[in-house]
């Protein structure tokens, strides 16, 4: 199939409701036709693969699907076609390894990216059909033109903000107090439920900064408040039961309305908590877990064997996005997790080093290519 083919199919499976339930035989299909054009296209992918066994002759269903460690974004080109063809680039921060080891992901139809993820944030973020102002605590996209976070919550801003919509934080300054106070001040006069973006790295400061001056806000009824990233800030751990309490003191913004955003640089959909949409559902009580759209799926994994863990079990994220069209479609992370029913409980990094089972995927992968070359 023609690649410009390949991503018509994939946008329109994308037209799917973002809270639908999953149906299996069509991710799978749409997967094994992904698989099909990533093995034919992405040399890097395909060497990796026939070192483990895995051709689309021997693949018979998306769970076969070899999933690449995230790491591997550092060492070698994953992309399905000519990396110069790549409309939009996005790079991990390169906090852990240096900024010349930088995790990169190439979209060449960034088309595809923007569709997964505006339904998926209006499902989690905006079930009730509003379209709230937005007050954003990460930098705008011209200051970060490689963050896949950036980009997202500019598109999420001119497609679904408020017409008071702005950002209080710079790249190079940090948050901007008095103006983000100012908007704040601002928000909690009118009768209209705002949202606020940002890392739970940028809230946490944000916290402090209202803890110091003594300042409190009472935001709307309705409300909601989005972080992304661990609830980790420079001096301190701040565990997300007392984040949540904070935000109702500093904010007036309720827990179940807190949605904490699970995304990567190298996925190109979310996953969310599900707890606002389960209050818009009147579904209250029930226990906070992530969810993703149907194109999305996780399965949980041994961390030796990589094989799979029965529900409730502990083991490492493997995620699989129809969205990734343009790079691999299975990714191998190293965050550690747990099946729920309809959801998945994300419990954060491995801790030391990396879990064999990934370190043998990278390994094989490095293999492969150093023999390629």
């Amino acid at each position: 199939m023609p690649t410009a083919d390949l991503h018509a199919t994939v946008r329109a499976a994308l037209r799917a409701p973002a809270d639908a339930a999953p149906v299996e035989q069509e991710f799978d299909a749409l997967a094994l036709r992904i698989f099909r054009h990533q093995f034919e296209h992405n040399a890097p992918y395909r060497a990796y693969c026939e070192r483990r066994g895995r051709t689309p002759a021997d693949v018979s269903h998306w769970t076969a699907i070899p999933p690449v460690p995230v790491a591997a974004f550092r060492e070698v080109p994953l992309v399905a076609g000519d990396a110069r063809d790549a409309r939009v680039v996005f790079r991990t921060s390169g906090t852990t390894a240096g900024a010349e080891r930088r995790g990169t992901h190439y979209l060449i139809d960034p088309s595809i990216y923007q569709a997964s993820l505006v339904p998926t944030f209006t499902a989690y973020l905006l079930p009730d059909g509003a379209r709230p102002d937005m007050l954003a605590l990460i930098p705008p996209r011209p200051q970060m033109p490689d963050s896949s976070l950036a980009y997202m919550i500019d598109v999420v801003i001119r497609r679904l903000g408020g017409e008071h919509s702005t950002y209080a934080v710079d790249a190079a300054t940090g948050i901007d107090y008095p103006a983000a106070a100012a908007w704040l001040e601002a928000a909690s006069e009118r009768d209209r439920p705002v949202a606020l973006l940002g890392t739970s790295f940028s809230f946490v400061h944000l916290l402090d900064e209202l803890a110091g001056k003594g300042d409190r806000f009472h935001l709307p009824a309705g409300s909601r408040l989005m972080d992304t990233g661990g609830y980790k800030g420079r001096s301190r751990d701040v565990p997300a039961e007392e984040l949540h309490r904070l935000y109702g003191e500093y904010l007036g913004i309720e827990s179940a309305y807190c949605i904490n955003e699970y995304g990567m640089t190298e996925l190109c959909s979310q996953y969310y908590d599900a707890t606002l949409r389960d209050a818009v559902r009147g579904e209250t009580g029930r226990p906070r877990r992530k969810q993703g759209p149907p194109w999305l799926r996780a399965r949980v994994l041994d961390p030796d064997t990589l094989e799979p863990l029965p529900p409730g079990d502990v083991g490492i994220l493997a995620h699989y996005d129809l969205a990734n069209v343009d790079s691999v479609l299975a990714i191998l992370t190293e965050d550690l997790g747990r099946e729920v029913e309809d959801g998945v409980v994300v419990l954060g990094r491995a801790q030391g080093a990396m879990p064999r089972g990934c370190s043998i995927a990278l390994d094989d992968l490095l293999s492969a290519n150093r023999h390629d070359r």
